[in-house]
């Protein structure tokens, strides 16, 4: 009877050694890590916009509508809550995207702006400004890309044997 336990519990160890437990939770930590690279290069625009703003309204203050729409998007995006619970929230995350966009859109307006604007674009600092916030939005694809990446890798590995049972015993 006891050479049965024991065999019992040896092979009980050995399924749930291969169970994939570990893996799910590893690709779910990827996801998550990802996850906020993407959230903190959003942030870094964000907080590139209000230095952006003043050395354009100093040569361009009759641009107001341009610098309004950039302060408002800015305000519109700082006022959603970014944490890594919100891609689960498909009102909110919609919410966030539909923010980023309209960030992005008034950022290009502004760009497109100071294009008329020679003694800007010679500015220094509006051009290290400039190359900071075309850095950042690469970095942006960059994380996404890497995010996106992380959610595959995470559905792949709960879709596939023995950690597609696993993932229904643990949700």
């Amino acid at each position: 009877m006891s050479a049965l336990r024991i065999a019992l519990v040896s092979l009980l160890v050995l399924f749930l050694s291969g169970c994939g437990y570990n893996q799910i939770q590893i690709n779910d930590e990827g996801v998550n890590a990802a996850w906020s690279e993407v959230l903190n290069q959003y942030k870094r625009r964000a907080d590139l916009i209000p230095n952006l703003v003043q050395v354009v309204q100093g040569y361009a203050a009759h641009e107001k509508e341009v610098l309004t729409q950039v302060t408002a998007a800015r305000a519109n995006v700082a006022g959603i809550k970014a944490t890594p619970e919100l891609v689960n929230d498909p009102e909110a995350f919609a919410k966030f995207q539909k923010a980023q966009g309209e960030m992005s859109s008034a950022l290009a307006r502004l760009l497109v702006v100071a294009e008329n604007y020679p003694n800007l674009k010679a500015d220094g600092q509006f051009r290290d400004l400039q190359a900071q916030l075309e850095g950042t939005e690469n970095r942006i694809t960059v994380a996404r890309n890497r995010y996106i990446k992380a959610v595959q890798a995470y559905n792949v590995g709960v879709r596939t044997f023995p950690n597609n049972l696993t993932a229904m015993v643990f949700g």
